[in-house]
C-alpha cells in the first residue's frame, strides 16, 4: 500500500507543475490577443500607385540609359523625380555656379523622396518581423500546450500501469489479479494511444489587419501598404528574372510549400481570413511566411541602393 501512495503522491506533484506552467502561459496569451505591431494610427497613403507600363517609362527615357539602370529610371519615375533628373543633366551643360547651387537644390530635392521611401521600407519590414515574432510566441504557447497534455497522459499510462502491476501482486485471487493486471494494460494503452494526436491543441487568433491576405489576394492596390511599397512588390522589373513580380513568386513558394499546390485549402486557409481557430502547424507557417515577407522587403533596398550609385555619378 505504501508503494501506490508514493505513487499518486509523484503523479499529484508533477500534475501540479504541469497546472501551474499552463496558468502562467494562459495569463500571457492575453496579451498577445490583440496585435501591438500596427502604428499607432493609419496614415492615409495617396491611392495612386505608380504606372505599371514599364516599357513606355524606359522609352520616354532613353537618354538616362547611360547613366541609369532600367530599375534606377523605373524606381526615378515611382518617386515622381524623373523632371528633376532630366534637369540636373541639362543644368551640368552649364559650369557656373548658379547652375551648381540649382544641381544640388534639386538632388536633395531627389534624396529626400528617397529617404521617404527607405523610412517606408522600414516600417513594413519592422511590422512583419514583429507580427512574426508575435505568432512564434503563440506557436509556443500551442506547443507547450500540447506537450502539457502529452505530459499528463504518459504519466497517467506509466502510473497505471505501475499501479496495476502492484495491486495484482497484493491481490491473492488469481482471477481478480489477472482482471486487475488486463484492465490495467488497457487503460495505460489507452492514455498512450491518446498521445498520438498529429493536429494537436488549437487556439483562437485574431488578426483583422492581414498583411498576408493582401499578399495574397494581390490586388491592384492595397491600403495596407504605401503605393511606392506596393509598386516594388508587384511590378515585374523587379524581380530576378522579370518574368514575374516578387508577390507572384512568392505566393507560388506559399502554394507549394504550405499547401501542396492546393489552391482551393490556401484560398480558406485560416491564414489569410480575419482569423480565427489555429493550430501549431498553421501558427508555425503564417510564422514562417511573415518572415519571407519581412526578407523580401528589406531586398528591395538594393535597388535603392544602386539607384543612389547612379546619382551620385550624374552629380560628379
Amino acid at each position: 500500500m505504501k508503494k501506490l501512495f508514493y505513487l499518486f503522491t509523484i503523479l499529484g506533484i508533477l500534475t501540479s507543475c504541469v497546472s501551474k506552467k499552463n496558468q502562467v502561459i494562459k495569463q500571457n496569451i492575453l496579451t498577445l490577443k490583440d496585435s501591438y505591431c500596427k502604428a499607432p494610427f493609419k496614415y492615409n497613403y495617396s491611392n495612386k500607385v505608380p504606372s505599371y507600363n514599364s516599357d513606355s517609362i524606359l522609352a520616354a527615357n532613353k537618354e538616362l540609359q547611360g547613366m541609369f539602370s532600367d530599375q534606377s529610371i523605373l524606381i526615378l519615375n515611382a518617386l515622381d523625380n524623373l523632371d528633376e533628373v532630366h534637369q540636373i543633366m541639362d543644368l551640368k551643360k552649364d559650369s557656373s555656379i548658379a547652375s551648381q547651387v540649382k544641381v544640388l537644390q534639386l538632388k536633395s530635392k531627389i534624396n529626400s523622396k528617397i529617404t521617404i521611401a527607405l523610412t517606408e521600407l522600414d516600417a513594413v519590414a519592422a511590422e512583419f518581423d514583429c507580427e512574426g515574432e508575435r505568432v512564434a510566441q503563440i506557436g509556443n504557447y500551442v506547443d507547450n500546450l500540447n506537450d502539457s497534455k502529452n505530459n499528463k497522459l504518459i504519466l497517467l499510462s506509466i502510473v497505471t500501469g505501475a499501479t496495476a502491476s502492484i495491486a495484482g501482486g497484493i491481490i491473492k485471487d488469481g482471477g481478480w489479479s489477472n482482471a486487475v493486471d488486463i484492465g490495467g494494460g488497457v487503460l495505460g494503452a489507452g492514455f498512450g494511444l491518446a498521445t498520438l494526436n498529429p493536429k494537436g491543441r488549437k487556439v483562437e487568433f485574431i488578426h483583422q489587419r492581414n498583411l498576408l491576405r493582401d499578399i495574397w489576394k494581390e490586388k491592384l492596390e492595397s491600403p495596407n501598404f504605401p503605393p511606392f511599397i506596393w509598386y516594388m512588390y508587384t511590378e515585374k522589373k523587379f524581380s530576378n528574372k522579370e518574368e514575374h513580380s516578387i508577390i507572384s513568386s512568392m505566393k507560388e513558394r506559399w502554394l507549394h510549400y504550405q499547401f501542396d499546390d492546393i489552391k482551393a485549402e490556401a484560398d480558406r486557409s485560416v491564414i489569410f481570413s480575419d482569423g480565427g481557430f489555429y493550430r501549431a502547424d498553421d501558427l508555425h507557417n503564417r510564422a514562417a511566411m511573415l518572415n519571407q515577407m519581412q526578407s523580401a522587403t528589406r531586398t528591395i533596398n538594393q535597388n535603392i541602393n544602386y539607384l543612389l550609385l547612379d546619382l551620385d555619378k550624374l552629380i560628379l
